[in-house]
């Protein structure tokens, strides 16, 4: 049965949450929905920096006002815009020639023989960054030659991409000399004296020598100059106000005598499941005067084609569509490689992006190179569907760079407001695969609804969905302060979003809800059980048959003789095919261990044991696991491991023995009297040994017989959570006490070897406290940490204790469990008749 909102909330907190919910996070979610269609802005202002995909690629969405013929940026950066001269890959394909081993000394020179070196296509790189050419070994000598037949350019720019240490030399002459390298964006070199001076009509050389020092490798080079044409005077509109909500990003800006106020609604909401997996976010456009004058006033929205691609040199053809009632563009690689590319650092280079607004707006779009689209709404000209530099109609255009671009014309504005809104979508024709078989998207019902019905209920309902949203973002903010405090509340507004949109919904062969998470910024792993586990209180709140879509994969695995073992599987594969484990080691105690706990948590979270009735001979092989090997677990891998393997990791034996405790309970609900009492008891036993073995002295020890050593014990939560009194009150005061004293300004260290931390499990920690002064102080670290880390990208949930800055991660679903708090204070809410299960 799906959860509905939560009803406890007071009219005094609703009100509340109406006025104040999260200003200032790491980064800004503005289109969230699945672990392709993931935008973001990584900046406080949202017109300071160009918006991203979550791994940092950029996928620009663009914002112009025009107030009385003065045009002002408030979505997007301003940037310059250069014209190639000697393309990079992210305009056109073209070819190296290279060597990797070491040439003779004038390699460089003009007129150097290079025939005998091979060809390869741009750029060059590791082959997980979808590189045109690997590039594995620890130097590189790279040479184009290029034809200049026109007029010699006065001013020239390298254009480089580079990692790691590189020179570079035009006709022989040196232009570039750099150590490290440039995160993945391109940098431009002036070309100055006698380099740019060499120049000549017909054959020039650019020469680069690249050598690899560490982390990844990547080269790709050219030469641009300036393009007068597109590099008009912007004004910047002064942003006033921004505001995260749930499902929403608000902006306001002033913009001359005019207000505007933008906000991005990406409906998120878990208790309908169609609405969670339809893939179109609102941009919600409102204005008004501020001068008690009357203003001109048109909005340009302009979304990248670079947001149907994996890297900007992939071609793609963008064209204007039919859908009654709407008007449409959209965008998609010329390729179509539905399916082809698995991996962590990559984006979707299939199905398409749209861009669509109701006819009855009489709005205007069209289609234009993105540099080049500033210009043309700057002119206001009246033949927008033409590209004026290439004469090309854009009705249908294929390339590289483009930008759907559409126009709300406001009209006059005086001080009442005016609205608009523009949908973005994604349509990604088959979302995962999975044993083999292609699963498109949960909205999709099997494939037999079609994306132009989708953008036009999405338009239908925009005023009903837009509603639904403002009322539960208040709800579950209310939620949160009455749980938590406001500090615990903004963080759990900061959470949502990128909680839920690193999975995707889609159903399975047999009819299962399947809720596939990304392993994002790990290895890209699917259907990852420890990132089930830590994400599960989110939805253990809002709609426990999520949590079901987390597990259901794993059962299958096992239950279907394609997973052997006597314990779960850590993943099915690597995002987005899901044929089975993929991962090089198992983690027989964790994933054990999880699989249990989240099945009785489901468990109680509905009322009843059905759930774990279905998988019940497969919990009883995962817990009859854990008897044998779960209480002094051996030297393997756990999900904490960042600073090696573990032997005797006494917090992996709490988990074990909550899960054969977990079992327990579950067994007495379902009516398994002797197995109830077989298991319960053995967790008894188990917890009554673990503080023997594991104490030392004001504390519990990082791991059996390891003295001086401390961790977090965060896995008794669900001891607390689920009420079975395995551990005494003494393991958690002593625990929670010693915690208290070991903590640095950005929060509690995960455990003695590092001063790193895991801010999901902190927030689980802070659950063990029996008062509210102590849970603050473990919330108020982390949210310190939260608004000022110096790592401009979505939460991470791994950082530095001491200085805030992110350690790896980012964008995980784990921070789904910033919810355990809500969880708790959602259930202890529930009169104790309410929560048992019937059998």
């Amino acid at each position: 049965m799906i959860r509905q909102i939560l009803t406890f909330i007071g009219a005094g907190l609703t009100l509340l949450s109406a006025q104040a919910q999260q200003s200032k996070a790491p980064s800004y979610p503005l289109i969230t929905h699945d672990p392709y269609f993931s935008i973001w802005s990584n900046t406080d202002q949202l017109n300071q920096s160009a918006t991203t995909h979550w791994t940092g690629a950029e996928q620009a969405l663009g914002g112009l006002i025009q107030v009385d013929g003065k045009t002002y940026r408030f979505m997007g950066h301003t940037e310059k815009v250069y014209k190639a001269i000697l393309a990079t890959a992210d305009e056109k394909a073209y070819q190296f020639s290279f060597t990797e081993r070491a040439p003779k000394e004038d390699w460089n020179a003009p007129d150097f023989d290079a025939s005998a070196w091979k060809s390869g296509a741009a750029p060059f790189g590791d082959l997980w960054a979808q590189a045109g050419t690997e590039w594995k070994s620890k130097k590189l000598w790279a040479i184009r030659n290029f034809q200049l037949n026109d007029r010699i350019p006065e001013v020239m720019y390298l254009k480089i991409n580079h990692d790691d240490r590189v020179e570079v030399y035009l006709n022989g002459l040196q232009i570039l000399g750099k150590e490290g390298f440039t995160a993945g964006k391109y940098l431009y070199v002036p070309i100055k004296g006698v380099a740019l001076k060499s120049l000549k009509k017909g054959k020039n050389v650019l020469a680069i020598h690249i050598e690899n020092t560490g982390g990844g490798q990547w080269l790709d080079a050219g030469l641009v100059t300036d393009d007068p044409a597109n590099n008009g005077k912007i004004a910047q509109a002064v942003q006033t106000n921004r505001m995260i909500k749930a499902t929403q990003t608000e902006y306001s800006f002033k913009c001359g005598g005019v207000d505007l106020d933008l906000t991005f609604t990406s409906p998120l909401l878990m208790n309908d499941l169609e609405l969670i997996s339809r893939p179109v976010s609102y941009l919600t456009y409102r204005v008004k005067s501020n001068d008690k004058k009357k203003h001109q006033v048109s909005v340009l929205f302009s979304a990248a084609s670079d947001l149907a691609v994996n890297t900007p040199s992939q071609e793609i053809e963008a064209e204007s569509v039919n859908v009654q009632g709407l008007c449409v563009l959209k965008a998609g690689t010329t390729a179509q490689p539905v399916l082809q590319k698995t991996g962590d650092n990559v984006r979707i280079d299939w199905g398409y992006a749209y861009v669509a607004v109701p006819q009855s707006q009489k709005s205007s779009q069209f289609i234009a190179a993105a540099s080049g689209t500033p210009a043309l709404f700057q002119s206001g000209s009246k033949s927008l569907n033409r590209d004026k530099a290439s004469g090309i109609n854009t009705n249908k255009v294929k390339g590289t760079k483009y930008a759907l671009n559409t126009v709300l014309d406001f009209g006059q504005v005086d001080d009442k407001t005016k609205q608009q809104f523009v949908m973005l979508a994604y349509e990604d024709l088959e979302s995962v695969q999975y044993f083999g078989e292609n699963l498109k998207a949960w909205w999709t019902n099997g494939g037999t609804r079609t994306f132009s019905s989708l953008l036009q209920k999405s338009a239908d309902e925009y005023a009903q969905i837009i509603e639904k949203c403002n009322a539960f973002d208040a709800q579950m903010y209310a939620a949160a302060v009455q749980s938590g405090g406001e500090k615990y509340a903004g963080l759990c507004v900061i959470a949502y979003r990128q909680a839920i949109s690193a999975h995707k919904l889609v159903k399975s062969p047999k009819g299962e809800l399947l809720f596939m998470s990304k392993e994002n910024y790990s290895n890209g792993s699917i259907h990852t059980v420890d990132i089930t586990y830590p994400s599960a209180p989110l939805f253990l709140a809002y709609n426990p048959e999520l949590v079901k879509g987390l597990m259901n994969g794993i059962f299958e695995y096992s239950e279907s003789g394609r997973w052997k073992k006597p314990y779960p599987a850590h993943d099915l594969g690597t995002y987005p095919v899901a044929n089975g484990q993929t991962y090089g080691e198992d983690m027989p105690v964790e994933e054990s261990g999880n699989m249990i706990i989240t099945t009785a948590a489901t468990v109680k979270a509905e009322g009843n044991a059905a759930y774990a009735k279905k998988h019940w001979s497969t919990l009883s092989i995962w817990a009859e696991y854990l008897s044998k090997e779960g209480f002094d677990p051996g030297n393997q891998l756990c999900t904490d491991d960042f600073a090696g393997h573990l032997n005797r990791n006494a917090n992996l034996s709490v988990k074990a023995i909550v899960a054969l405790g977990a079992y327990g309970w579950m067994a007495q609900e379902l009516g398994e009297t002797a197995t109830a009492v077989k298991y319960t008891n053995m967790a008894k036993e188990m917890a009554k040994k673990w503080a023997e073995l594991a104490d030392d002295g004001d504390h519990y020890s990082l791991a059996f017989g390891q003295k001086g050593t401390w961790s977090q014990k965060y896995n008794l939560v669900w001891d607390k959570l689920l009420n079975l009194g395995l551990f005494t009150k003494t393991v958690y005061d002593k625990e929670v006490k010693y915690y208290l004293g070991k903590q640095n300004k950005y929060g509690l260290p995960l455990d003695s070897r590092k001063s790193y931390t895991k801010s999901d499990w902190v927030l689980w920690t802070s659950v063990l406290a029996d008062n509210r002064a102590d849970f603050d102080a473990f919330i108020d670290p982390i949210y310190l940490y939260a608004i000022e880390t110096p790592s401009r990208s979505p939460i991470s949930d791994w950082h530095e204790t001491k200085d805030a800055v992110r350690q790896n991660f980012t964008a995980r679903s784990v921070v789904g469990g910033y919810f355990i708090k809500l969880l708790e204070h959602q259930w202890n809410q529930h009169k104790e008749g309410n929560t048992h299960t019937k059998k």
